[in-house]
């Protein structure tokens, strides 16, 4: 399976945007476990699409697993100290990003949303396969 950049591309940007309205008042209020988890899933997820986009001939699986491990990576070194990184991370580009401070519920949400990555480009996969089996078969 090769995956199509514009699609990988495609992806980033309506997780972007749907996590910037996950922690925005403007859409509304949500209930507190949407604001509390819905960024930190996305933004896995959209870790996933990235990586996509960077090596679109990947398997799913190994490309998953550098995913959850470059997430996993980010919450762990906000155990880190030092001036330079608590710096970066008081910007609004650098929380985003890097986040702010170690909450163990996060592992949990990334898994969760690398393995939505992985349940969707899996799905769009086999219904790719369906349309291109019955193009073969007319």
């Amino acid at each position: 399976m090769r995956r199509n950049r514009w699609v990988q591309a495609s992806g980033v940007a309506l997780i972007i945007g749907a996590g910037l309205a996950s922690r925005s008042a403007l859409v509304g209020p949500l209930p507190k476990a949407v604001g509390l988890y819905a960024g930190d899933v996305l933004w896995a997820w959209m870790l996933f699409l990235i990586l996509g986009f960077f090596f679109p001939s990947a398997r799913t699986l190994p490309l998953a697993s550098l995913a959850l491990g470059g997430a996993f990576a980010v919450e762990f070194s906000q155990l880190l100290d030092f001036e330079w990184l608590t710096w970066l991370r008081r910007t609004r580009l650098g929380a985003l990003v890097l986040g702010r401070g170690w909450v163990a519920t996060d592992l949990l949400c990334y898994a969760a949303g690398v393995g939505l990555g992985m349940l969707v480009e899996t799905a769009a996969s086999g219904l790719r396969g369906i349309g291109e089996r019955r193009r073969h078969a007319r």
